[in-house]
């Protein structure tokens, strides 16, 4: 009797911590669809930058790529175009929305993964701050340090 109290407790409580909570459903259910990145700023410093995002391709490169969020499965890809500047194509990816203590913004994070689903970079991953996020706009932002300096990402996406 007592270790059967104790199992359901134990499930209870796994199934409690994994659950999503009600602000992260709501904003994997509007991430959800295909997403065109319009415009890649940078803020919180001067001069020009130029950078190599998620250990991909130049920012410039993800200029009017499409992201693709499916929801039922969080999986999706995005997509660049390709150039002499960039190696274009499909880049497969598992994501999540997490939710941050009450003071933060939730984050969008994610790895990459192969066409099976299968990860490829040993669990490493991205987190991008959603700073905002409607049916049709979304804006995410990340902190870089530059020469001890912070700098921000900003990305600017539009709902398709």
């Amino acid at each position: 009797m007592k270790k059967s109290i104790v199992f359901f407790g134990v499930v209870a409580l796994l199934i409690s911590s994994c659950s999503v909570s009600k602000v992260a459903r709501e904003k994997r259910n509007l991430l959800s669809g295909t997403w065109i990145l319009e415009d890649v700023s940078y803020e919180n410093n001067t001069g020009n930058f130029s950078s190599i995002l998620f250990n991909d391709a130049k920012d410039i490169c993800f200029e009017g790529s499409n992201w693709f969020f499916r929801d039922n499965n969080s999986t999706g890809r995005y997509t660049i175009a390709p150039s002499s500047l960039c190696n274009g194509g499909d880049r497969y990816i598992r994501w999540s929305v997490v939710d941050r203590e009450e003071n933060y913004t939730s984050q969008l994070q994610f790895k990459f993964i192969d066409e099976k689903n299968k990860d490829i970079d040993g669990g490493l991953g991205y987190r991008l701050n959603i700073d905002y996020l409607t049916a049709t706009e979304m804006t995410l932002k990340s902190n870089n340090q530059v020469d001890g300096e912070q700098v921000t990402i900003v990305y600017k996406f539009t709902k398709k």
